[in-house]
């Protein structure tokens, strides 16, 4: 039995995963994540992880990325609540340039997104107190860190809420 199911987005390389539950009546077994089964992992290794907790729904925290040579593979999971989980081609010459994928990530559809290199990620909570992890194949790099605005009409994210809440600097990114 498959322990992933795999699903392409738009965007080429953002890959909607799906991790298959076995279970009773005391609960579930799930493979969090497997370097082996998931292709497309950027080095192929875990440089870091992030857990993240959020307080109320409509918050919005993005859009972030790192710069080459630190740009970053993410595997984005919502371990409780619900989230629109959002990624953002940023790779200029790529036929989906500027171009936003979302998916609504939760504790109860066991999903996640494989964000490669070269995209900005971001989300908005779609509930109260969620609770992310994020690996990632290279550590952090505060010389590499940018950010775009995700309120940004030139790459126009349909936030399913309105925004209760963003960081004066995600606020503060330009616009493209």
């Amino acid at each position: 039995m498959p322990r992933f199911t795999f699903t392409p987005t738009p965007l080429p390389d953002v890959t909607l995963v799906e991790r298959q539950r076995l279970g009773d009546d005391r609960g579930f077994f799930s493979r969090f994540f497997c370097v082996e089964e998931i292709s497309g992992f950027g080095t192929g290794s875990i440089a870091q992880m992030n857990h993240t907790m959020t307080r109320e729904k409509g918050v919005i925290r993005g859009m972030h990325f790192q710069r080459a040579p630190h740009d970053e593979t993410k595997f984005v999971s919502c371990l409780k609540g619900a989230i629109f989980d959002v990624a953002v081609d940023l790779r200029p010459g790529s036929p989906t340039y500027l171009k936003w994928h979302g998916e609504i990530l939760s504790q109860d559809n066991a999903r996640s997104l494989l964000i490669p290199a070269g995209f900005a990620h971001g989300f908005q909570t779609l509930s109260e107190d969620c609770e992310l992890i994020y690996l990632h194949d290279k550590p952090y790099a505060p010389d590499a860190e940018g950010g775009v605005n995700p309120l940004d009409p030139k790459i126009n994210i349909s936030w399913p809420l309105p925004v209760s809440q963003m960081s004066a600097r995600d606020s503060n990114f330009a616009f493209l």
